[in-house]
C-alpha cells in the first residue's frame, strides 16, 4: 500500500505522517498520529463516537480519508482542555453526569463545542439538533443535554 506524506494542523499544532492509500482519518489519526480521543464505534457513520471538526466542521472520521485533511485544521476532544485546566464544557459534562460509561463522550464534546464556536446561546432544540448524530447508549441525553446549556447559559463552572 502506498503512503503519502499528510500535513495538517491537529488541536493547533502543525503535525506531518504518512496516510496509507484509502486509509481513513480515524484511523490515521488514533495509529499514526496518537491522538486516541476519536472512537471506533460503527465504522460506518451512523454513531458519531468519531467525530472531531475539520476546519471548524464536524465530521464523520471513520467516512473521511486521511489524505483529505492535508492543509487542513482538525480537532478532536483532546484538543478542548487548556493544559490541565478543562474547557468549561468538559467541566460540565463531570458536573452533571453527562460522561457514565464514556465511549461516546468525546464525539458529544465535539459536537457541542462546534455548536457552541458557532452559536454560544442555542435552545433546547439546538443542542438536541447538534448531537443527533451521536449516539449514546447510557445516558438517556438528558445529562448531555444539561451539560451543554449550563456553558450556554453561563452556568457551568469555568
Amino acid at each position: 500500500m502506498a503512503r503519502k506524506p499528510v500535513t495538517f494542523t491537529l488541536n493547533g499544532i502543525s503535525r506531518s505522517a504518512f496516510a496509507g492509500e484509502g486509509q481513513n482519518l480515524l484511523d490515521f489519526l488514533r495509529r499514526d498520529v496518537g491522538d486516541m480521543t476519536p472512537k471506533f464505534g460503527c465504522g460506518q457513520g451512523t454513531c458519531g463516537a468519531c467525530t472531531v471538526t475539520i476546519d471548524g466542521k464536524t465530521q464523520l472520521s471513520c467516512l473521511v480519508l486521511a489524505e483529505a485533511v492535508d492543509g487542513r485544521e482538525v480537532a478532536t476532544a483532546a484538543g478542548l482542555a487548556n493544559g490541565v485546566t478543562p474547557d468549561p464544557l468538559q467541566q460540565a459534562f463531570m458536573d452533571h453526569f453527562a460522561a457514565q460509561c464514556g465511549y461516546c463522550t468525546p464525539g458529544m464534546l465535539v459536537s457541542a463545542r462546534a455548536l457552541l464556536d458557532r452559536n454560544p446561546r442555542p435552545s433546547r432544540d439546538e443542542v438536541v439538533e447538534a448531537i443527533s448524530g451521536n449516539l449514546c447508549r447510557c445516558t438517556g441525553y438528558e445529562p448531555i443535554i444539561t451539560a451543554i446549556l449550563a456553558v450556554a447559559e453561563g452556568r457551568a463552572r469555568a
